[in-house]
């Protein structure tokens, strides 16, 4: 995946859920621990309840919590630190013991994100998106970038209950926006100060959301939908909570982002503020799910990067292309006749309905490569445009527990010259299937997992698996056909080694932005404007985007290591029923697992 991670609701030390609401058919069978694993699931969604209506299960004894967001504020964070470790206790007195092997299983792993949520909980600063992040405010992170979008494509609109909670969760938007301004203020106090280029874009995204209320997607959204519905003076409630009080909090926040950026310099890495090393380990070690150190991780980069160069040599060689370095002839592929679609509205739809249909190609040739298919649909659909500038390249969120949502993958088309047609298929398959469609809709489906671990996930496996998944299609002869895009699968290889070289450049290595930026430009022939938000994206989630090549390299060593014993015995659905049915775990419990199997073999 190109973007971060937003199919999932729970990361490490979040959890969210509702086992009431739970359909029968998707519940695990009971199990000693099973009432503590449902109070803290349920304990997790009733501090992010923004989750429950991302699950679709906002309802029943959770139906209060549509109406509800995250308390941003001080006392908020504290008591998710307090719960943190008030859910740590109670896992580590479990007798382990007298547990069957899968409650272990699901013991360790929540351990697992408990204690990596304290590790990142430790530091009294930052905040998160899908991933530690050392601002609480940027291009990537705050109320003000995800809410909007939440409310239009997130909340229901059905009843006027529910048109009554949307203007609730208005209300609570406008707190959320200045608790986040004031813990802006208390970072920067502490000397934490986002770099220059990020609060410039910031600044450029507030501007476009701090709109009066007839443009704002936040009340046009309600007005719309209850409208549809026979609901009548649910857009003037909108239009009166805007603009007396979101469109004030915004204002402030913007004048709040204003004033940090005079204090800021255009140092990258999260070497320059307090405790950053410290910090950088934990983010690493957090999203990697590895005891790598970053100069393990930036010489494996430079390693991988190498080998992929040399096949991808070979590859355009065997196409005719021979001029220039590896960089400088995938820059020229950009220009080939037919590889860009227009830069208008009406190109944007054309590629759009181009990813949707490879989606479609390859969904038939699942059986192929696993037993068991998801019970849900998928789509594509293009970045909302009013967040274009900050947001990632590409990314996934998934379906609705019930399946009445559809798990979706969003492009970035900001600049259709960033996307040229032979790129877009691996993209396709990484976000959406066999990727991560296939592999989150596995694990909401199985009925083997209890609810907390269908909610769990790790960027270093569901990245890992999704970066297999582009291996996996190419392997299936996705691209006999289409030559070009198996240049660019290999592409998206190198782009995800580059990142472990980028990554640990930028936040241990002291890297400007302009040399990781040259990087990507240079080598692996992306346009500027695709790198810079690239290299933007690791200064706000650092360690999250070497999480991709060493999960791969995980899902791939675990299957070699199987084809080398068995030989003519491998199968390969039996592999992925293995590494696809033990659920989302660390990639150091899924070598573990990987290892027993094929010593069982």
């Amino acid at each position: 995946m190109r973007g971060p991670d937003r199919r999932s609701v729970l990361r490490a030390g979040v959890a969210v859920g509702a086992v009431a609401a739970l359909p029968a058919g998707l519940r695990a069978q009971a199990s000693p621990v099973a009432p503590l694993f449902d109070q803290l699931v349920q304990e997790g969604f009733d501090q992010r309840p923004e989750g429950a209506t991302l699950l679709g299960v906002d309802t029943g004894r959770n139906a209060a919590l549509r109406a509800r967001m995250t308390d941003e504020s001080d006392a908020g964070r504290a008591a998710a630190k307090a719960l943190t470790q008030s859910q740590l206790r109670r896992l580590e007195a479990v007798n382990r013991a007298a547990l069957s092997p899968a409650d272990r299983q699901t013991l360790d792993v929540v351990l697992y994100t408990r204690r990596s949520a304290a590790d990142v909980q430790a530091f009294d600063f930052g905040g998160a998106n899908y991933g530690p992040s050392p601002y609480v405010i940027s291009q990537l992170t705050g109320a003000y970038q995800t809410v909007p979008d939440f409310m239009d494509t997130k909340h229901p609109v059905e009843t006027a209950a529910d048109a009554e909670a949307y203007l609730q969760r208005m209300h609570a938007f406008a707190g959320q926006l200045d608790a986040q301004t004031g813990r802006l203020r208390h970072d920067v106090a502490m000397g934490v100060v986002p770099p220059d280029f990020l609060l410039d874009k910031t600044i450029s995204q507030l501007a476009k959301i701090a709109v009066p209320a007839s443009e704002a997607k936040l009340v046009t959204s309600l007005d719309r939908r209850s409208r549809a519905k026979g609901l009548t003076g649910y857009g003037d409630k909108a239009v009166a909570i805007y603009t007396a009080e979101v469109l004030p909090a915004l204002g402030r926040q913007l004048a709040a982002v204003r004033e940090v950026r005079a204090r800021a310099t255009h140092d990258a890495g999260v070497w320059k503020l307090p405790q950053g090393d410290a910090f950088y380990q934990v983010a690493l070690s957090n999203t990697t799910t590895t005891r790598l150190t970053p100069e393990q991780v930036h010489q494996f980069g430079i390693d991988q990067a190498a080998a992929i160069s040399a096949r991808m040599d070979g590859v355009m060689r065997r196409q005719g292309m021979t001029s220039g370095s590896v960089g400088q002839r995938l820059a020229a592929m950009n220009r080939l006749p037919g590889q860009v679609y227009p830069n208008t509205d009406a190109g944007k739809v054309e590629a759009i309905a181009y990813c949707n249909a490879r989606l479609a190609a390859i969904r038939t040739r699942l059986p192929e490569v696993v037993h068991r298919l998801p019970p849900y649909s998928f789509e594509v659909r293009r970045v909302p445009p009013e967040t274009e500038a900050g947001a990632a390249s590409a990314f996934s969120q998934s379906p609705s527990l019930d399946g009445k949502r559809p798990g979706l993958v969003y492009f970035n088309l900001q600049d259709s010259g960033e996307w040229p047609k032979f790129m877009l298929s691996t993209v396709v398959f990484h976000e959406g299937l066999p990727g991560h469609q296939l592999e989150g809709g596995l694990a909401l489906s199985n009925t083997n997992l209890p609810l907390i671990r269908k909610l769990t996930s790790f960027s270093g496996y569901g990245e890992g698996w999704a970066l297999y998944a582009e291996q996996l299609a190419d392997e299936m002869g996705m691209y006999v056909d289409d030559p070009l895009g198996q240049i660019g699968y290999l592409k998206e290889q190198l782009f995800r080694a580059h990142r472990c070289i980028v990554d640990t450049g930028l936040h241990h290595y002291r890297w400007s932005k302009e040399k990781a930026v040259a990087l990507f430009v240079d080598q692996q022939g992306e346009t500027p404007g695709f790198a810079t938000r690239e290299v933007d994206r690791y200064c706000t989630q650092p360690g999250q985007a070497c999480s991709y090549k060493l999960g791969h390299s995980t899902f791939v060593g675990i299957r070699d290591k199987a084809k080398a014993k068995l030989g003519a015995r491998f199968d390969l659905k039996a592999y992925h029923d293995v590494v696809l049915g033990a659920g989302r775990v660390p990639l150091e419990m899924l070598q573990q697992i990987g290892d027993e199997w094929v010593a069982r073999a």
